[in-house]
């Protein structure tokens, strides 16, 4: 089989995993490739690890269900995240990549997920300027909400000496 790319294509010219056009001071032009390698031996020992593990019945389930358990409550702490500012859609996308190591529907869940929430950014993106502010304003206003029902207004309004009765949370009021 002939090894050499067409010309034209991407794969014409320098390899880009084994040649750095312009290497950085003190770097080695293949330093990409060893770690790649370095990459790829950890993936391989961690896929071992857990063939090794699949074959032991006991063992496995214990596995799948510490996994499951740590993906589910990664996967919530997203969710609940995901009004305030920050990272809750990548804690959300987090905790079903976990959740998909073991599980294929959530493999299904991240990837409908992740489509929907590019579609979403794109349409943001293509909106009025009255438009985003509105979804700003429900966003400020879902958080604000949330601290309230929280009884977080009356926790800080305690610390500096207010007592006013609607600040206190409906939920966890007196």
């Amino acid at each position: 089989m002939n090894n050499k790319a067409e010309p034209g294509s991407r794969h014409a010219g320098a390899d880009p995993v084994n040649e750095d056009p312009q290497p950085d001071e003190g770097r080695q032009p293949n330093d990409a490739h060893r770690s790649k390698r370095r990459l790829h031996a950890v993936r391989v020992r961690l896929h071992d690890y857990r063939e090794r593990v699949r074959r032991k019945p006991g063992m496995n389930m214990t596995y799948r269900v510490v996994l499951g358990a740590f993906g589910t409550i990664v996967l919530l702490a997203g969710i609940a995240m995901i009004p305030y500012p920050g990272p809750g859609w990548l804690v959300v996308f987090a905790g079903l990549g976990i959740l998909a190591t073991e599980f294929s529907w959530a493999h299904r869940v991240n990837m409908f997920a992740k489509r929907y929430y590019h579609r979403w950014t794109r349409w943001l993106g293509r909106q009025h300027l009255a438009t985003k502010l509105a979804i700003m304003a429900t966003t400020g206003m879902i958080v604000l909400v949330t601290l309230w029902l929280l009884g977080i207004f009356d926790t800080f309004g305690e610390w500096v000496g207010l007592r006013w009765s609607w600040l206190a949370s409906p939920l966890f009021g007196p």
